[in-house]
């Protein structure tokens, strides 16, 4: 996915622009980038790869060269980004969250009408220099960005950073949120509203769908109104999203404790705990816990200290690796109990699967897997959590393929919660990770627990519906 974090300060705003950008750390790991408007006029870029490393371990050294009172930043899970361009718009900074699904036939009309690209990402057309060459078809940044939303199949949400403050678009569908947060000295604008909060920032508004403000330190000018329809991830609620970040007033822990407590409540399982499988399902399994009326213990714990995220790491088996090194199953609560394991959601699965065996080595006597989201059916169009997977690397899609003899076969069916194919979907992904019992909550459950209306929520990789 990735994150987006900016600001305009009366002050030199480079300790915040730092910290803010990094609080967006867990929405991505492939680059980081930063860009800053210099007190002498320069516009100022950094790019650093963070495949093996942190945000901060890379950009610390670089702090002393940004000395302005305006800059944007980025974590990001494609291309290298902020990029700088000087074209008839004046010169700018900017940097995206996107996913562009026609990207190949954009770059080739950007080349039929005899202009270059000069950043490469991974030997491909880079998808934020592409952005800015769509916005230069416009008289004004206004006009730019409108054309491109009209042209970008997928989802971008952009901030541009110009001699005279930053200008913020959210995505026309909503599908990835900015919120504004401002203080005394000037505002910030960020993906993750809870990046603002130790940097003394009051949370202020967020943008609606296809809304485009300017943003300077005196005040925010609507450049563009909210014209789109809302249709944001539910997958930020359920695994992307920190905790403590809100997404349409609606917070991220409140809504994962939900979606536990209605599983809770509708599970006729008698067990004799409740863990999760940290650390995105801590929330999940509180909820659970208190819905099904079972005790919550830490059966396995995560080892912080010094092992990275697991999914850092650019290769599968040190993935993998890595993902069993940190977590240390607690024998003193695991022995002969009965237990529930909450977790977000089962992608490939093979990490599920040696959690279970793992689990069952060390004396659990029954294991009981309940998985906060529905079953991930359909690769993702508009973010990078599936966008970049195949079908065939979701288990459900293996799953249809062993049933059925092709992967894509009767989806509705096999997407319909309690439909007898679901149902032998489901079983057949029991036996092979071979756990005692398995259950996936429902859409209506997802969209109860974050409390917005379906019609304004994307459930695409559930159920396969589109907005557009």
């Amino acid at each position: 996915m990735g994150g987006l974090f900016g600001v305009v300060s009366k002050k030199k705003c480079v300790t915040e622009l730092f910290y803010g950008i990094d609080y967006h750390s867990h929405l991505g790991t492939k680059r980081g980038g930063m860009a800053v408007i210099n007190e002498d006029g320069s516009l100022v870029r950094s790019i650093h790869s963070l495949k093996q490393s942190y945000f901060r371990v890379k950009f610390e050294p670089d702090l002393r060269k940004f000395d302005g009172r305006s800059g944007i930043g980025v974590i990001s899970d494609s291309e290298s980004q902020p990029i700088a361009v000087h074209s008839h718009l004046g010169r700018f900074a900017i940097c995206t969250v996107m996913k562009i699904n026609n990207m190949a036939s954009l770059a080739a009309d950007v080349m039929n009408e005899g202009k270059i690209f000069t950043e490469l990402s991974d030997g491909t057309t880079n998808g934020t220099e592409l952005l800015a060459q769509l916005l230069n078809h416009g008289a004004t940044f206004a006009e730019g960005i409108r054309y491109a939303q009209s042209k970008i199949e997928g989802a971008c949400t952009m901030l541009i950073l110009t001699d005279d403050g930053i200008i913020a678009a959210r995505d026309w569908w909503g599908r990835t949120p900015l919120a504004i947060g401002r203080r005394e000295d000037g505002y910030a604008v960020a993906s993750e509203s809870c990046s603002m909060i130790n940097l003394d920032y009051d949370f202020f508004r967020e943008l609606g769908p296809g809304e485009i403000v300017k943003i300077t330190a005196d005040g925010i000018e609507q450049i563009l109104p909210a014209e789109g329809k809302l249709h944001v991830c539910s997958f930020l609620w359920i695994y992307y999203g920190f905790p403590a970040t809100s997404y349409e007033g609606m917070n991220v822990d409140h809504a994962r404790r939900n979606l536990g407590r209605l599983m809770g409540q509708q599970d006729d399982l008698k067990a004799d705990l409740v863990s999760p499988i940290p650390d995105s399902g801590t929330s999940m399994a509180l909820g659970y816990a208190e819905g099904a009326g079972i005790p919550y213990r830490n059966a396995v714990m995560k080892y912080t200290p010094t092992w990275p995220r697991s999914f850092m790491p650019v290769d599968q088996s040190t993935r993998d690796t890595v993902a069993k090194m940190k977590l240390i199953p607690n024998y003193g609560q695991m022995k002969d109990r009965k237990i529930v394991f909450c977790d977000d959601s089962i992608v490939r699965g093979t990490q599920l699967r040696d959690n279970v065996q793992i689990f069952r080595g060390h004396g659990a006597g029954e294991i009981h897997i309940r998985i906060s989201c529905p079953p991930l059916v359909y690769p993702c169009p508009y973010l990078n959590f599936s966008a970049s997977k195949g079908p065939l690397e979701f288990v459900t899609r293996r799953t249809i393929l062993d049933l059925e003899g092709r992967h894509d076969a009767h989806l509705e069916e096999y997407s319909s919660y309690g439909s007898p194919r679901y149902c032998n979907m489901v079983e057949a992904i029991r036996s092979k990770l071979t756990m005692d019992s398995l259950k996936f909550n429902s859409v209506d459950n997802v969209v109860k627990a974050i409390g917005l209306p379906k019609c304004s929520l994307c459930t695409h990789c559930f159920d396969g519906t589109y907005n557009n």
